[in-house]
C-alpha cells in the first residue's frame, strides 16, 4: 500500500505522547503553589502588622493609662475649687489630655485597620509625628532622647500605615541599640536633586558588626537571642520586611554603621514631584 504507516502510541516509549496532558498539570501544580504562596504573603504581612501592634500594646497602655489619670485628677481639682481661674486650668488639662489621648487611640486603631494597602499622595511628616505619639514614652523611660528635625518636604505616593510599621520598626530597633543617656534621631529632608524624600534613622548606639551588616536585610537574620526585657525584637523579620515595604514604595534604603558609634538607616523614597 502507498498509504503512510500509522503510528501506534501505545508502541511509543512511556511519556511520549502526553505532552499536553503534563503540561497542564503542571501548570495546574504552579497555579495551585503560586495561590498558596499569595495567602502565605498576606498571611505574613498580616502577623507582622499584629506584631507591631504588640509591640506598641505595653507603651500605648501606660500612656492612655496616664492621660486618663489626668483627665481624672484635673476633674477633681476643678470640683473642689469653685473659682474661674482654677477650673478654666483644670478645663484645658483635660481638653489636652483627652486629645492626646484620642490621637494615641487613633494611631493605634489606623495601624490595627485591616484594609487593603493603598498608594496615595501623602505628607511624610504626619507619618513621623504619628510615630514619635506613640513612641515618645517609651524613649523617656528607657532614658534615650528622642530629637525630631522634620523640614518641610513634597509629598510621598504610599501607604501611611505601612510606612508607619517601617519607622517604628526602626525607632524601636534604634531605642534598643543605643545604652541608656545616648539618642535617636529622626530627620526628613527633600533632595531636590533626585526628586527624593529622605527619612533618616540615626542613633548613638552599638553599631552594626562589618561582617553582620550584609545580611541584616535577610529574611528572619536576626544577632539578637530574644526579645529584651522591654519584650521586643529577636524574630528577624522586622528588618527584612521593612526593606520590602520600602522596595513596594519604589524607594532605598542604605546602613551606615560603626562599631560603638551607632548606626543610620537612610531611607529614599520618589516624591510626587519625580512623575
Amino acid at each position: 500500500s502507498n498509504a503512510p504507516d500509522q503510528v501506534r502510541t501505545d508502541a511509543l516509549p512511556v511519556g511520549v505522547g502526553a505532552t499536553a496532558p503534563a503540561d497542564a498539570e503542571l501548570l495546574a501544580k504552579n497555579e495551585e503553589l503560586l495561590g498558596k504562596l499569595e495567602f502565605l504573603q498576606v498571611q505574613l504581612r498580616t502577623a507582622q502588622k499584629l506584631a507591631t501592634i504588640g509591640e506598641l500594646a505595653s507603651t500605648t497602655t501606660h500612656e492612655f493609662n496616664n492621660l486618663l489619670m489626668t483627665v481624672v485628677n484635673y476633674a477633681r481639682l476643678g470640683m473642689r475649687h469653685k473659682d474661674e481661674a482654677t477650673r478654666d486650668k483644670a478645663f484645658a488639662r483635660i481638653n489636652d489630655a483627652a486629645s492626646r489621648a484620642t490621637k494615641v487611640a487613633g494611631s493605634v486603631l489606623s495601624l490595627a485597620r485591616n484594609k487593603a494597602a493603598k498608594h496615595e499622595p501623602i505628607e511624610l511628616a504626619n507619618v513621623v509625628a504619628n510615630a514619635q505619639l506613640l513612641l515618645e514614652r517609651e524613649f523617656r523611660k528607657y532614658r534615650v532622647q528622642l530629637d525630631v528635625n522634620v523640614e518641610a518636604v513634597p509629598k510621598v505616593v504610599g501607604d501611611s500605615n505601612e510606612l508607619q510599621r517601617v519607622l517604628i520598626n526602626f525607632l524601636v530597633n534604634a531605642r534598643q541599640a543605643t545604652p541608656e543617656g545616648g539618642y535617636v534621631k529622626i530627620g526628613l529632608a527633600a533632595d531636590s536633586a533626585t526628586s527624593e524624600v529622605v527619612l533618616t534613622i540615626r542613633d548613638s548606639g552599638t553599631g552594626i558588626e562589618p561582617s553582620v551588616l550584609p545580611r541584616i536585610f535577610d529574611p528572619f537574620f536576626s544577632t539578637k537571642s530574644g526579645p529584651d526585657e522591654s519584650g521586643k525584637g529577636g524574630t528577624g523579620v522586622g528588618l527584612s520586611a521593612c526593606k520590602e515595604a520600602i522596595d513596594a514604595h519604589g524607594g532605598r534604603i542604605r546602613v551606615e554603621s560603626a562599631i560603638g558609634k551607632g548606626t543610620a538607616f537612610i531611607i529614599r523614597l520618589p516624591s510626587v514631584d519625580a512623575a
